[in-house]
């Protein structure tokens, strides 16, 4: 690959898992953007959302994001409102591919009702609804994507054939 492939799409819709076994098929290096922030920050999201601001996780967000894609090509997962930047988005058109990976809402709700990791967007006393809402505001910019990805089944090894298809 000459490019990196950026993932995205909405939080739980499989990003990272996949991504990861992308990287492998493609021997490329793989990052998500949210593990690499938590790293830096020694903090996790929901922590950071609390203690300095989504202001400033947008930022940090926007910072990494930018620096990994004028970088070696990798495949990288971008966090579910990293590809509303416009600045992300324009380095993204530029310099990578993009793949919304558009997972149906009931497999995310299933996914983050059950997860431990808590995301600070979320309302979890309504949270199909809460999923619902962030995804209709998304999906017009999650449409500009390269390439979208429609997952309907659980196996990465499929889905990323699917991704490779495509490419």
């Amino acid at each position: 690959m000459l490019k990196t492939i950026v993932l995205i799409g909405m939080m739980g819709s499989g990003k990272t898992s996949v991504g990861k076994e992308l990287a492998k098929k493609l021997n490329l290096a793989f990052v998500d953007i949210d593990q690499e922030i938590e790293k830096k920050y020694q903090m996790n999201i929901p922590k950071i959302f609390q203690t300095r601001g989504e202001g400033f996780f947008r930022k940090a967000e926007e910072n990494m994001s930018c620096k990994l894609i004028n970088g070696k090509p990798c495949v990288v997962s971008i966090g579910g409102g990293g590809f509303l930047n416009k600045k992300i988005r324009g380095k993204i058109k530029i310099h990578a591919i993009s793949i919304w990976i558009n997972t149906e809402l009931d497999k995310i709700y299933k996914r983050l009702n059950v997860s431990k990791n808590k995301r600070p967007l979320l309302n979890y006393k309504n949270l199909k609804k809460s999923i619902k809402e962030i995804y209709d505001k998304r999906k017009p910019i999650y449409k500009k994507a390269d390439y979208t990805i429609q997952i309907k089944s659980d196996n990465k090894k499929m889905i990323v054939e699917n991704i490779i298809k495509k490419l």
